[in-house]
């Protein structure tokens, strides 16, 4: 009797990396852009003292704080920056101070649970964790790997965590990190036409016409701009300059303090901002 054949391992298909057709690049985006700049220098995000990139600097390892930056990013998904650093330096002190490969193998599922129960999908998550690590021992040589396709091929981890892991860890820039702020404010702004449906699809829009030089840094920009200004529901456009220039084609300046108890008219309804449909990399569905 013949012994069953085992499956093969489906092969990963290459992330795209550009679009055969680039998109054109939208009017006044630079106008735009460096306003934006200005204003996320009036106040300080959480990202700027919380985001991915702060997971790092309390690991003295270069192994240990590129594994940090990576575990940082898969934490994220679905949380806030503030729920994540939480959980970041609990998941370091439940490993003995550093966060390390091998400490995170040899630790306790429940240890890691525990430490890491105020994220999105902690079950989950503690899982592609525990996996992760495993893999990075056996194939990566205990380290983060250096490309797109390959931290892709870990447990958990989608383009977005990809590229910017690249970014912060290994200091490689080879494309956007995009996510749910980036999407939707660019969207907003009206850089997608026709409107981008996924953070995939606005990445590739993106890198076909942004200057590569601050594909590094848009997504800090703009992750710091959506946390303080340009909220997923309810936008501060009063406080915006994009609205007060007319830069920007979503903003919704209708005057309701002066008619609060007015039904909205047709007119009011079409100036609102557009709906945009927001596939979220999430542990649930990160291999976007």
């Amino acid at each position: 009797m013949q012994s069953p054949k085992k499956k093969k391992k489906s092969k990963q298909k290459p992330i795209q990396l550009a679009l055969e057709t680039p998109h054109p690049a939208p009017e006044k985006w630079r106008e735009v852009y460096d306003l934006i700049t200005e204003m996320r220098k009036r106040s300080i995000a959480p990202v700027d003292t919380m985001g991915c990139a702060s997971a790092q600097l309390k690991e003295s390892e270069p192994k240990n704080q590129r594994f940090a930056t990576l575990v940082s990013l898969m934490l994220s998904s679905q949380t806030k920056d503030e729920v994540t650093d939480a959980a970041v330096s609990n998941l370091r002190k439940s490993l003995g101070g550093a966060i390390s490969v091998d400490a995170l193998i040899e630790a306790d599922e429940q240890v890691v649970s525990q430490a890491i129960g105020k994220v999105g999908f902690w079950r989950r998550k503690t899982q592609y964790l525990k996996q992760t690590a495993e893999r990075l021992r056996d194939d990566f040589s205990s380290d983060v790997p250096k490309t797109v396709d390959e931290l892709c091929s870990l447990p958990g981890v989608g383009p977005k965590m990809a590229f910017l892991t690249l970014q912060v860890a290994w200091n490689l820039n080879v494309g956007i990190g995009v996510d749910v702020h980036v999407h939707r404010i660019t969207n907003r702004l009206g850089w997608h036409k026709p409107l981008t449906k996924t953070p995939e699809e606005t990445r590739l829009n993106l890198q076909s016409w942004l200057p590569s030089e601050l594909h590094h840094d848009i997504n800090h920009l703009l992750v710091g701009f959506g946390q303080m200004i340009c909220l997923p529901v309810g936008p501060k456009c009063g406080e915006c300059d994009l609205s007060s220039r007319g830069l920007c084609p979503s903003a919704n300046l209708d005057k309701e303090k002066k008619s609060k108890s007015r039904t909205p008219t047709t007119a009011t309804k079409s100036r609102s901002m557009p709906k945009i449909e927001i596939e979220v990399e999430s542990a649930e569905n990160s291999t976007l």
